[in-house]
């Protein structure tokens, strides 16, 4: 795995969620409680889960309403032991950086 340099500082509001690519992949970065990084395509319809509603440790994919816990990748809901990739994060001075 590799430290990449993802998004800016500023780039994902406090309580919010962005999508980034990052090594041919779909990342979710999310700021709350601390940065977090997990896979952004949704295991149901494969859709992002990136601008989903953040809340309480959750973020719900907008599309069909699933819910993931963002720190550990595991959803909450319909179905056990479905769980999206997550990653480590850091944050720089010059930008958040996820070990991808």
């Amino acid at each position: 795995m590799a430290w990449t340099r993802v998004a800016g500082r500023d780039d994902v509001p406090k309580g919010g969620s962005g999508e980034f690519e990052v090594a041919g992949r779909k990342i979710a970065l999310v700021n709350s409680g601390g940065w977090h990084a997990l896979d952004a395509v949704c295991a149901h319809q494969k859709q992002s889960i990136a601008c989903g509603k953040v809340e309480g440790g959750v973020i719900e994919c907008p599309h069909h309403f699933w819910h993931y816990d963002y720190r550990t990748g595991e959803l909450l809901d319909y179905l056990k032991g479905v769980r999206l990739g997550t990653y480590r994060v850091e944050e720089k001075k010059d930008g958040i950086y996820v070990d991808v």
